[in-house]
């Protein structure tokens, strides 16, 4: 059983940066995957990016590529996403989510088998 806590989200505006921290308890987190997916108001969660076990694989959704990155601390039981030139289109309920293959980074929500409960990140324009 993994728990999953987020944090970092807030109020930015268009162009500033953010980091987002997906904090996990148990000693096995290190071998899975973990992702994120977001949800805006009115429109279905979407997947963001995802890291395999070791740091080594990424996937990242097409609009999000050259502003986003997701890494991994393991020793820290910690998984990051910096967000970068932040558009008001990135508002949204960031999730974080971890998968126990360790390597099934899709962007399919089924593939997925624990969830945090999100953190709001509101970009003004």
């Amino acid at each position: 059983q993994v728990q999953l806590a987020e944090s970092g989200g807030g109020v930015v505006q268009a162009g500033d940066s953010l980091r987002l921290s997906c904090a996990a308890s148990g000693r096995t987190f290190g071998r899975y995957g973990v992702g994120w997916f977001r949800q805006a108001p009115g429109k279905e969660r979407e997947f963001v990016a995802a890291v395999t076990w070791s740091g080594a694989g990424t996937n990242y959704a097409d609009f999000v590529k050259g502003r986003f990155t997701i890494s991994r601390d393991n020793a820290k039981n910690t998984v990051y996403l910096q967000m970068n030139s932040l558009k008001p289109e990135d508002t949204a309920v960031y999730y974080c989510a971890a998968e126990m293959t360790g390597w099934r980074i899709t962007s399919a929500e089924s593939d997925w088998d624990y969830w945090g409960q999100g953190t709001q990140v509101t970009v003004s324009s």
